[in-house]
């Protein structure tokens, strides 16, 4: 064949091989539609399957948070096509179901393990979120929908699924995003039955998971680091870990992940590090929130270059260094800022930053930033701005009328500064959105209500108000007309009545009227509040007795404080079971008679303080059964008799126990000590953890509430979570228990406080002391303990006070560690204790004539040494060493003094 009819050949071929292949594409596109149209339909165990399921729940409205939400399912009716179902996809070529949305369709039971749901294999997305579960687990046979890439089981219902998170659901490996979060308003720290991830189950999801887009955890106990291997998810747009209680180093990687649109990490506490530079790598980042953490270290300079960025919020952290006004000129789209609460110095005022081009931040929170001076003048372009917060600063002068005319304001709160002169109810007639007002904590201010105060509608919206230290004599009569006012404190005033219409303020959540001259008995109107959550009558001048419904009368009621006043009789019996008390404090008072046992019905009590009574009693040792009881405080009382812990009563979460200045006799006992044993850290892990009462009112603040204990030897003031996370404390001092101090005490290592002194202690120092390793204060000064100080106490390097004066201590004073800090003072009243403390060499070392106390000390030898004690360490603060030298300066007085009292 020649060439030419080769090629004429080949050519034929061509064409014949084009024909049949466009007959064969057109025979398989007929083929392709005839097999469409046939598999459109619903296959039948598909639409068995998800009748099953909507069978196993029922309608309800309350199931569903959303106002919009409505019952989907209803529209599953069997003679129609489930393809056709409301919230219903299927894929159009095979007509498998690849998609449910029950998202907010009220339905209410619990998720079988065993469901119909778990057959639909070919799922790719499935959402049920926003209904109620039942407190249900997620079943394990989620790990059987392989073919998931979107799966959202987001809960508006803080308990609707509970339980571990079954390690199945790392199986999914094609997920683009997984949404577990709890929307949770009210919050009741720590949340019950709260949703639970392993570890080991996140390190799977993680390493399995690696197309992962979107990962939203919020307030699912992980109670773990970060695994670094989350670097690995380089697609990831959002990341959310809200109140997960992670702890340990962020890892830094994540600020390299360009997509990264959302970062939410807030109230994780013990979560730490810095932000990188590379944050500046984020150009898409548009949410930052890392609140109520440990980061700390400066903020880098690459953050203000985000230009997407719309929500920053570092509150809370331990972030320093300056920032400039004008650093924020290029964050154009920044609504919301808060820096509050962090060790920053903000520049108020910046030359040559042209104010008017500052992005329109409309949610501004500056609370306890340093700032000092007047308000910043360019606060008054910020127009736009509905949430402004300058509280706890060191601002001064008068407030500024500019900020009486932002008027898209619903909350204003000056609190805590040092503002003087006179506020006019008209100056804030301009103000007709705002909600929270706060004026009060430390100002001094004059609040005038003019003659008209029936004519406030400008404040009608008011929901908060704090009106404390602003000079009011007279309870103000506008509040009257408040109609929507929730939370009121009026305290720090010279208020002397409460006038009658307040009990009639029936939405009244919050009440402090504390610091102030109130006199008379309480109203027992006061129960007509029903939705009181916090009430806080302390210092005052209150006088006859409890009102017996204030343990029964508001199912809601968290805080209650009626310290400082001189209320007499019996507490009342009334404590009702299901109320909600986190905190109770009847201190300072002229209560007597017996712990009501009726307290065992607070099953939410984290706080109770009784000191400075007169109540006459056996140790409360039913207090124990109380699952979250972390203080007791029953100092200077008539409790009597021994200390004695039952099995069943063990204090699962104690962390303060003071029982001083009492007639507690008898021995301690192991069995004792070990109802302590919520002091003893197992692991590094559970020191991290910050120990704090948590209310379910957001308006709530426990760092607002001081307390006080006797450490050192004297009354120490703390606030809030301050005195909860760090005062892991036993006080028994000036008692009269007797015997050996039981070795097993030096297991209590989380121990910051230990005080055994002024009791008839025999025996030696136990050896095992030397394992306290956080202890700051030991003191067993004033017992008839024996034998040599243990080396092992040199190794308490924490240790900032010690005292074992006036006991039959004998030997050398070990000369090296800790103990080689404190002088003479910590050691007198040894006559067999020699060493260099005492300035004198152990051979030539006098033996001193005293004469040991008896176990009948009198009121008057304990307010000595009260005193005595309070003389050494006065100005504790400013330095303990020239506290000890004040104290020496009367050692010879206070040794005539003892021979005097003994």
């Amino acid at each position: 064949m020649t060439m030419m009819g080769l090629l004429h050949s080949v050519a034929l071929s061509t064409q014949f091989l084009l024909l049949f292949s466009s007959s064969l594409f057109t025979n398989c596109l007929s083929l392709n539609d005839s097999t469409s149209t046939h598999h459109h339909g619903c296959h039948q165990h598909e639409n068995n399957a998800l009748l099953s399921f909507k069978q196993s729940f029922i309608i309800s409205k309350s199931a569903s948070y959303n106002t919009s939400s409505y019952p989907k399912t209803v529209s599953w009716i069997p003679t129609t096509d489930c393809c056709s179902w409301d919230g219903i996809e299927c894929n159009e070529l095979t007509g498998h179901v690849i998609s449910i949305d029950l998202s907010s369709s009220q339905l209410y039971g619990s998720m079988d393990a065993n469901s119909t749901l778990f057959s639909l294999v070919h799922l790719q997305s499935l959402d049920l979120s926003d209904n109620h579960f039942n407190h249900s687990q997620i079943p394990a046979r989620i790990g059987d929908l392989s073919q998931l890439r979107h799966l959202n089981l987001s809960q508006f219902h803080e308990t609707t699924l509970s339980g571990e998170v079954p390690t199945q659901i790392s199986h999914l490996s094609n997920l683009l995003s997984l949404d577990l979060r709890s929307y949770i308003d009210q919050l009741d720290y720590p949340l019950i039955n709260r949703l639970q991830l392993k570890e080991s189950t996140l390190r799977s999801l993680i390493q399995n998971s690696t197309r992962l887009e979107q990962l939203r955890l919020n307030f699912v106990t992980i109670s773990s680091s970060l695994p670094h291997t989350l670097v690995n998810l380089t697609s990831l747009q959002k990341l959310s870990f809200r109140q997960c209680e992670l702890h340990g180093e962020f890892p830094v990687g994540i600020f390299y992940f360009p997509n990264l649109t959302s970062l939410n990490l807030v109230q994780n506490q013990n979560l730490q590090g810095t932000l990188p530079a590379s944050i500046g790598n984020l150009t898409n980042l548009a949410y930052l929130a890392l609140e109520d953490n440990s980061f700390h270290g400066e903020i880098p300079q690459s953050l203000f270059r985000l230009e997407n960025l719309e929500h920053l919020s570092l509150s809370y952290n331990f972030f320093e260094g300056r920032l400039a006004l004008d650093m924020f000129l290029k964050l154009k789209m920044l609504n919301f800022l808060d820096l509050s609460g962090n060790k920053l110095s903000l520049f108020s005022q910046v030359r040559d930053v042209n104010v008017t081009i500052l992005p329109p931040i409309q949610w501004l929170g500056l609370s306890s930033c340093n700032l000092i001076g007047e308000v910043p003048t360019w606060m008054m372009n910020q127009t736009s701005s509905y949430y402004l917060d300058l509280s706890q600063n060191n601002l001064q002068g008068e407030i500024p009328y500019f900020l009486f005319k932002l008027e898209n304001l619903t909350l204003l709160d000056l609190a805590g500064n040092m503002f003087e002169g006179q506020i006019e109810l008209d100056m804030l007639s301009k103000l007709q959105k705002l909600t929270i007002l706060g004026l009060g904590g430390g100002n001094k201010l004059s609040f005038l209500e003019g003659k008209n105060t029936s004519n406030v509608t400008f404040l009608s919206q008011i929901h908060a108000l704090d009106l404390s230290s602003c000079n009011f004599v007279h309870f103000p009569n506008f509040i009257q007309h408040l109609q929507e006012l929730t939370s009121l404190s009026i305290s720090n005033n010279n208020i002397k009545t409460i006038p009658s219409w307040l009990w009639n303020k029936t939405t009244l959540e919050s009440l402090e009227i504390s610091n102030n001259l109130l006199m008379g008995e309480i109203s027992p109107s006061i129960c007509n509040l029903q939705s009181l959550v916090e009430l806080d009558l302390s210092s005052n001048n209150l006088v006859g007795m409890i009102p017996s419904c204030l343990g029964s009368f508001s199912r809601s009621l968290q805080i209650l404080s009626l310290a400082g006043n001189k209320l007499t009789g019996d507490i009342p019996e009334t404590y009702v079971k299901g109320n909600a008390l986190h905190f109770i404090d009847f201190s300072s008072n002229k209560l007597h008679g017996k712990l009501p046992r009726a307290l065992v019905n607070c099953r939410r009590l984290e706080f109770l303080d009784v000191r400075h009574n007169h109540f006459n009693d056996s140790f409360p040792f039913w207090l124990g059964y109380l699952p979250k009881i972390k203080v007791v405080i029953l100092r200077d009382n008539e409790f009597h008799g021994a200390i004695m812990c039952p099995l069943k009563y063990a204090f699962p979460q104690l962390r303060n126990m003071d029982l001083s200045q009492n007639g507690f006799s008898m021995k301690l006992t192991s069995e004792i000590i070990m109802c302590f044993k919520s002091m003893i850290i197992s692991n590094k892990r559970q020191l991290d953890f910050k120990d704090v009462i948590y209310s379910d009112n957001a308006e709530i603040d426990i760092d607002s509430h001081p307390f006080s204990m006797s450490n050192k030897g004297v009354v120490m003031d703390y606030l809030g979570s301050q005195y909860l996370h760090h005062m892991v404390a036993i006080d028994l001092s000036c008692n009269k228990i007797s015997g050996e101090i039981p070795d097993i005490m030096g297991s209590l290592n989380r121990l910051v406080m230990l005080n055994l002194s002024n009791n008839m202690f025999t025996g030696s120092i136990p050896s095992s002391f030397g394992e306290l390793s956080n202890l700051e204060v030991l003191d067993l000064s004033l017992n008839d303990l024996s034998g040599n100080i243990p080396q092992q106490l040199t190794g308490l390097t924490f240790l900032d006070f010690f005292n074992v004066s006036f006991n039959n201590l004998s030997g050398p004073i070990p000369e090296n560690g800790q103990l080689s800090t404190f002088d003479d003072n910590s050691f007198k009243g040894n006559k067999d204790l020699c060493g260099i403390r005492l300035l004198k060499k152990c051979e030539d070392h006098p033996k001193l004539p005293l004469q040991k106390p008896d176990g009948d000390q009198d009121s008057e030898s304990g307010s000595f040494f009260e005193l005595y004690w309070m003389v050494i360490l006065i100005g504790y603060g400013g330095g303990l060493v020239a506290g000890l030298a004040l104290g020496n300066a009367f050692a010879e007085d206070v040794y005539r003094l003892l021979k005097k009292i003994f």
